[in-house]
């Protein structure tokens, strides 16, 4: 995939990702699928320093996790639109939300997580790897 590129809904944020991503995850916790206001999230897994954003950038610290550990959700300061999330239980990565991509097409989930909080109508293709928490 080498470099993506995306963006929120009004366009006043941009960013590139350079190199293949680590995952493409489906998060079915309920902080994710009320920050994407659907069933569940799709993520775009990579390393922090791949992604290059421009733009007005909200941040809200969720502290409302498992670990303790808070979880940065950045978002659109103009029209709202999440972005990615920057956890502190793992600052290396960054988790874009894959629907931000120009061509999200391309992302193809490959593991479930939190599959213990998946609302009871999902269903999670079989053979897919998932994780009723995250992966250890």
């Amino acid at each position: 995939m080498s470099e993506i590129e995306g963006g929120c809904n009004c366009g006043a944020v941009r960013y590139r990702l350079t190199g293949d991503p680590l995952a493409i995850a489906v998060c079915h916790c309920s902080n994710c699928r009320r920050q994407s206001g659907s069933a569940f999230s799709v993520n775009v897994v990579v390393r922090d320093e791949a992604m290059q954003m421009t733009g007005d950038v909200a941040t809200w610290e969720d502290r409302d996790t498992e670990s303790g550990q808070p979880v940065l959700r950045q978002y659109c300061a103009t029209c709202g639109s999440p972005i990615r999330s920057l956890s502190a239980a793992s600052p290396k990565v960054a988790i874009v939300k894959a629907g931000t991509a120009d061509d999200p097409g391309r992302f193809v989930p490959a593991i479930h997580v939190w599959t213990s909080s998946a609302l009871p109508w999902v269903e999670i293709p079989a053979g897919l790897p998932q994780f009723p928490r995250n992966p250890a």
